[in-house]
């Protein structure tokens, strides 16, 4: 399996998983992007499939950026495969 596959089915996990301890306000979460970033550090094989540890503060601005980007670009993609593609390359 690729690096970047395996990004992808961590941030469907984190996903999953944060849907799970946001459920009382139905995964409403404005510091989503911070949840996401300790999870994926701290809960996650996704230092060791970058190869690195990100900075996590640079994580969570990658993920902020992303979603942005990819609320204002509509790709056909789906968006852990979206998200996982570039941060593969931004942090891989």
């Amino acid at each position: 399996m690729s690096a970047t596959k395996s990004v992808r089915d961590l941030l469907h996990e984190a996903a999953e998983t944060h849907h799970i301890v946001f459920r009382i306000t139905d995964g409403d979460d404005p510091d989503w992007a911070s949840w996401y970033a300790d999870w994926l550090l701290k809960r996650s094989e996704l230092p060791t499939l970058l190869g690195k540890p990100p900075v996590r503060s640079h994580l969570v601005h990658a993920l902020v950026q992303l979603d942005r980007d990819y609320v204002a670009g509509s790709p056909a993609d789906a968006w852990e495969d979206w998200y996982a593609s570039r941060l593969s390359a931004e942090f891989g």
